[in-house]
C-alpha cells in the first residue's frame, strides 16, 4: 500500500508541527508522522499526571486539527526509495511518497560511560524525564541530577513536580562559564525567565558547577555516587541518578537518504540553506537535526521548512531574522558548556562501553574504526544500533561512528519484505 503527500514531516515535536502547520496553511497534503503515540516530541512529551502546557496544547491543536494534516502516530521509518519512506506501525507496513520530505527528527541525549553507569536507577536526565511524564513512578524518591546543559534544570522540576526529593544539579561546567552565560541573556529574556523561574520552582536543590559524577555504587541498584567538585570528593546516597551531557542530533535518516552532514566537533548535523533545504533535491532539515538550538529555533526553522517546500518565499523572509537570533543562543550553548576533559577520562577499562552487547572499553583497543571493532566484539550490534555507544566513542576520541543503513530501527520481517516497486 502506497499513500500520497504533497509534503510529508518525520517528526511531531516543535519543528514538525511547525513545518506541518505551515505547509498545510498553503492547501498543501500533508503528512505527519512520529514513532510516539501522542505528537510534542520530547519537548513537549504529554505528561499523565499534569498534562501540557498551554504553548504545547496550542502547537499541536493547529497540526493535529489542520484538515490538511494525516497524523499518523507510532509510526516508524524503516527504509527509504527515490521519493518515498518506508514505515511501520503497530500493525502495518506501508510506503509514503512525497513531493518534498521535511526532516524534524530532533535529537538524543549524549550518555558518556562510567563505572556504575549500567545499574538500575540510572538514567539519562530527557530519559528521567520521559519516564515520569508517561508514569514512572518517583514521589518520594531521592534523586541527583547531573551532566550538562539547561536540560539539567527542566529534568529536575520535572522530578520535583512529580514528588522526588530533589538532592542537588551538579554542572560539569565551571561557575566562571555558567555566570558567563548567565550575563548573556539578556538578549533573550524569554530564557532568562524561564530559568528564573526554574530555578524558582528548586528551592533548597543545591545547584554545583565544576562537579562530575565519577562512579554510582550499588549491588542490584544505585544506592549512592561520588561526584568529584571544587570541594573535592563527595559521596551521596541516592535512589536515582539522571546524567546527560548535552543533546545529539539524529541524523541517521538524513544520512541514508544522501543528505550532506558537516561535523561539530566530532558529532554530524544536516548542511541548510538559508530555507532549510538539504544537499537533496526536495528535503528539508529543521530544529536539532541542524545542530542543538531549543525550541525556539526549532520552531522557527519549522516553519521556514514548510512555507518553503509550497514555494511560499515571502514567509520564509519574514521568518530569517527570528531564525537566526535563536540560533545565536544555540552558539551561546556550545560555548559556555563545552565538556571538560575530566568526563572523557571516567571510563575505566573493564566500564561497560555498549549495553546491549556487553561490552567493556578494553576490548576495543586497537581497533581504530567502528567497523572492525563491532565485526570483532559485537559493540553497536544492539537495539539501540550504536546510537548510544557510537556517539560516546566518537565523544572519547576513539572512533567516529559507522553510517546509517537500513533498517533505521528493529522491524517485522513482513515490513523488510515490502517491494519497493509497488512505489508509484
Amino acid at each position: 500500500m502506497t499513500d500520497h503527500y504533497d509534503v510529508l514531516v518525520v517528526g511531531a515535536g516543535p519543528a514538525g508541527l511547525a513545518a506541518a502547520t505551515a505547509a498545510a496553511s498553503h492547501g498543501a497534503r500533508v503528512g505527519l508522522i512520529d514513532a510516539q503515540a501522542t505528537a510534542g516530541g520530547q519537548v513537549w512529551r504529554h505528561d499523565v499526571e499534569h498534562g501540557d502546557t498551554a504553548l504545547a496544547r496550542r502547537n499541536v491543536a493547529a497540526a493535529l486539527e489542520h484538515p490538511g494534516v494525516t497524523w499518523l502516530a507510532q509510526t516508524r521509518v524503516v527504509g527509504v526509495e527515490a521519493g518515498a519512506l518506508l514505515v511501520e506501525d503497530p500493525k502495518n507496513a506501508r510506503w509514503l511518497r512525497y513531493r518534498a520530505l521535511i526532516l524534524a527528527t530532533g535529537a538524543r541525549e549524549l550518555l558518556l560511560p562510567f563505572p556504575g553507569w549500567t545499574l538500575p536507577g540510572v538514567t539519562g536526565a530527557g530519559g528521567l524525564q520521559a519516564l515520569v511524564k508517561q508514569g514512572w513512578p518517583l514521589r518520594g524518591r531521592r534523586v541527583v541530577i547531573a551532566g550538562s546543559g539547561p536540560l539539567l534544570l527542566a529534568a529536575a522540576v520535572t522530578a520535583r513536580r512529580h514528588g522526588a526529593q530533589v538532592l542537588g544539579i551538579y554542572e560539569q561546567a565551571s561557575a566562571d562559564n555558567i555566570q558567563r552565560f548567565a550575563r548573556s541573556l539578556w538578549r533573550w529574556p524569554g530564557k532568562a525567565a524561564q530559568a528564573v523561574g526554574m530555578r524558582a520552582q528548586l528551592v533548597g536543590a543545591p545547584y554545583r558547577c565544576g562537579s562530575v559524577v565519577r562512579r554510582a555504587f550499588g549491588e542490584t541498584h544505585i544506592q549512592s555516587i561520588e561526584v568529584d567538585g571544587p570541594r573535592g570528593l563527595e559521596q551521596i546516597a541516592c535512589d536515582h541518578l539522571a546524567v546527560g551531557y548535552g543533546l545529539l542530533p539524529n541524523v541517521e535518516l538524513a544520512q541514508l537518504l544522501g543528505c550532506d552532514l558537516q561535523l561539530v566537533g566530532v558529532h554530524p548535523r544536516v548542511s541548510t540553506d538559508a530555507q532549510q533545504r538539504t544537499s537533496v533535491e526536495g528535503i528539508y532539515a529543521t530544529g536539532e537535526l541542524c545542530g542543538i538550538g531549543g525550541r525556539d529555533s526549532a520552531r522557527f526553522e519549522g516553519a521556514i521548512a514548510g512555507h518553503a517546500a509550497v514555494g511560499d518565499d515571502a514567509h520564509v523572509a519574514r521568518l530569517q531574522r527570528h531564525r537566526q537570533h535563536a540560533r545565536r543562543f544555540a552558539e551561546l550553548l556550545d560555548r559556555h558548556f563545552a565538556l571538560d576533559p575530566r568526563v572523557h577520562a571516567l571510563a575505566e577499562p573493564d566500564t561497560l562501553i555498549c549495553r546491549c552487547e556487553d561490552v567493556p572499553l578494553s576490548a576495543l583497543d586497537g581497533y581504530t574504526d567502528a567497523r572492525s571493532a563491532k565485526l570483532a566484539t559485537r559493540c553497536g550490534m544492539g537495539a539501540c544500533q550504536g546510537r548510544i555507544c557510537g556517539s560516546a566513542l566518537a565523544e572519547l576520541a576513539r572512533f567516529p561512528r559507522n553510517g546509517s543503513r537500513p533498517p533505521l530501527f528493529p522491524a517485522r520481517l513482513s515490513t523488510l519484505g515490502s517491494d519497493p516497486s509497488s512505489v508509484r
